[in-house]
Order: structure tokens, then C-alpha cells, then sequence
């Protein structure tokens, strides 16, 4: 039970430190934003300087930003790996003992406990298929390559090209409304 219980531990510590991150880019990006202002109010001032220099800060609020994002999805997929393992160990135990108990029934001639032993035995793999099944997509989704990035991207602008093309035609008021 002391590996179990470390394990846990550590995937409490990481989801503690993955949240950390995130609220250090929350507060990177209202920085951002305020540094944007200033800049803003240094060109109406004619302050070009001032407004280079907010400029820089801006950016790299933004780039420091995208840095605590990054490294707390990284601890949000390792989290992840851990959490497949520790129910992976959970399963395995329960496994075990479900054979350990079929062994008996065998022994016995039970055919009612084999029954419900293998009944449970059926639910435990069904639920650790179905695990191994989420934690597959959401590992897949969760380390894409920026060229599958760039793809899917593209894919999002083309998807809303077409179906706003075809809302416009479906609903000419749309029109008039204003695209953000």
C-alpha cells in the first residue's frame, strides 16, 4: 500500500502544481493586457519609445504566458499517465483476486460462485477497456504535434467558411451582424 499511497501523493502534488501554472498564466495574461494599454496610452502621448518598450513587455507576458500553459498540459498528460497506472495496479489486485477466487470455485464445484465470480471478473475488464480507451484519446488529444495543430486549425477556418456561408444564405439578417 506505501507505493499506492505515494503515487497518489504525487499525482495530488502535480494537479496542485499543473493549477499553479495556470494561475500564474492568468495573471501573465492580465499583465499582458495592462502593458497593452499602456502602450496605447503612450502612442496617444506620442511616447514611441515608452510604447516599444511596453510593447516588449507585452510580448513577453505573452510568450511567458504560453510558457506556464504549455508545462501545466505536460503535467496535466504525466498526471494523467500516472492516474492510468495507479487504476491499472487497482485493476490488476482485483484481477488477482478474482482468479484466486475462481480457483476456489473450481475446487468447490460452486457453480453459482463461478458464476458471479466470472460476472465480476466480465465488469472489471469492461471498465479497464473503457479506461485504457479515454486515457488513449485524451493522451492522443493532450501531446498533438504542431503540424496536427496546423491541420486542425485549417480544418476549424475551412468548417467556419462553410457553414457561415451557409448561414448567411440560410439567414440574410446575419448580415448585418457584426463577425468577432
Amino acid at each position: 500500500m506505501g507505493n499506492t499511497e505515494k503515487l497518489m501523493q504525487q499525482i495530488m502534488d502535480l494537479k496542485f502544481t499543473s493549477k499553479s501554472l495556470q494561475r500564474q498564466a492568468r495573471k501573465c495574461e492580465k499583465e499582458e493586457k495592462t502593458e497593452k494599454l499602456k502602450v496605447k496610452k503612450a502612442i496617444e502621448k506620442g511616447n514611441m519609445d515608452g510604447a516599444r518598450i511596453y510593447a516588449e513587455n507585452s510580448i513577453r507576458k505573452r510568450n511567458e504566458q504560453m510558457n506556464y500553459l504549455r508545462l501545466s498540459s505536460r503535467l496535466d498528460a504525466v498526471v494523467a499517465r500516472l492516474d492510468t497506472q495507479a487504476k491499472m495496479t487497482a485493476i490488476s489486485k482485483s484481477m488477482g483476486n478474482i482468479v484466486k477466487s475462481l480457483e476456489s470455485s473450481l475446487a468447490t464445484g460452486n457453480l453459482q460462485k463461478m458464476s458471479e465470480t466470472m460476472d465480476s471478473f466480465e465488469r472489471q475488464f469492461v471498465n479497464m477497456e473503457v479506461q485504457a480507451e479515454f486515457m488513449e484519446s485524451s493522451m492522443a488529444g493532450s501531446t498533438l504535434s504542431p503540424l496536427l495543430k496546423a491541420r486542425s486549425t485549417a480544418s476549424c477556418s475551412k468548417w467556419r467558411m462553410i457553414t457561415g456561408s451557409r448561414c448567411l444564405s440560410a439567414y440574410p439578417s446575419l448580415r448585418l451582424m457584426r463577425c468577432r
